[in-house]
Order: structure tokens, then C-alpha cells, then sequence
């Protein structure tokens, strides 16, 4: 069975990141959308990567089209406005489904570890896995949930 540090995945600048490079570090792990109700939530991950990085955590951002076509630009114009607005350092992935036939493997895999309220289907953007050390997907929390919300639970695993 493969877990987490089995997968890569394309950056936004095109490299094939191999998740084994973030082996031993807490993830949270975001569909996200640049023009979405929740897309300030950038912010809130910003600050949780900023202030948590240092202690082995990182967030991994995957901008996903599938949810009201929020996330309509390509790798560049996801990068600008992700650094542009948001001043995002932690890392941005290329556009990926998360849902259906051309599914992420990732995502299959985080669905298959930790279904949904209603089901394994991500429902809409900003849905947030947690994985612990280990590489175990450890919570699954909806878009409602924010980053802040999800701190104490972060903490306690670093």
C-alpha cells in the first residue's frame, strides 16, 4: 500500500516535487481557488506555515478548477496572485483535479485515508488534510474550517 511520501507532484514552476522531501515535517494539505468565498483564507495559511515552519510543518497549496471554475488561471497568473496578494511562501503546486477520472493519485490517496461527512468527494475548495510525521493522514477538515481553527491541532502534533 503506498502512503504519502510515495507520490510527487508538479510545482507551479514545473518541477516534479517528490513528497518524500517534506518526510518527518506535520502537512496540511489544501485544494485551493483564486477567486473562491474562501480564497482569504491564504492568509490564515500564510501566517500558520510563517509561524510553524521552523517546528516542522509546511502547507502544500493545489489550485483546483473543479469547484464554480474559481480557479480559472494558468501556473503564472496563480503564482502572481498568489505572491501578489497574499505574499505566499509555502509551496504552490500546478493545477490538479481532486475529484473524478483525472484525480491527483495524491488526492485519491487522501480521500481513501480520511473520507468526508458525506462521503470521500471533496465537496469544494479549500478542503484541509492534516498529516502527521509520519506521513499518516491524521484529520480531514471542511472548507468552513479555517487555518486558525485548525492550529491547536497542528501544534500538538509538532
Amino acid at each position: 500500500m503506498s502512503g504519502i511520501y510515495d507520490f510527487t507532484a508538479q510545482s507551479l514552476t514545473g518541477e516534479e516535487v517528490p513528497l518524500k522531501r517534506y518526510e518527518g515535517q506535520v502537512l496540511l494539505i489544501v485544494n485551493t481557488a483564486s477567486a473562491c468565498g474562501f480564497t482569504p483564507q491564504y492568509k490564515g495559511l500564510e501566517q500558520l506555515h510563517r509561524d510553524l515552519s521552523p517546528r516542522g510543518f509546511a502547507v502544500l497549496g493545489f489550485p483546483c478548477n473543479q469547484f464554480g471554475a474559481q480557479e480559472p488561471g494558468d501556473a503564472r497568473a496563480i503564482e502572481a496572485f498568489c505572491e501578489g496578494k497574499y505574499n505566499v511562501t509555502f509551496p504552490m503546486f500546478a493545477k490538479i483535479d481532486v475529484n473524478g477520472g483525472k484525480a491527483h493519485p495524491l488526492y485519491e490517496y487522501l480521500k481513501r485515508e480520511k473520507s468526508g461527512l458525506l462521503g470521500s468527494s471533496i465537496k469544494w475548495n479549500f478542503t484541509k488534510f492534516v498529516v502527521d510525521r509520519s506521513g499518516k493522514v491524521v484529520g480531514r477538515h471542511a472548507p468552513t474550517v479555517t487555518p486558525e481553527g485548525l492550529r491547536k491541532e497542528i501544534e500538538a502534533l509538532l
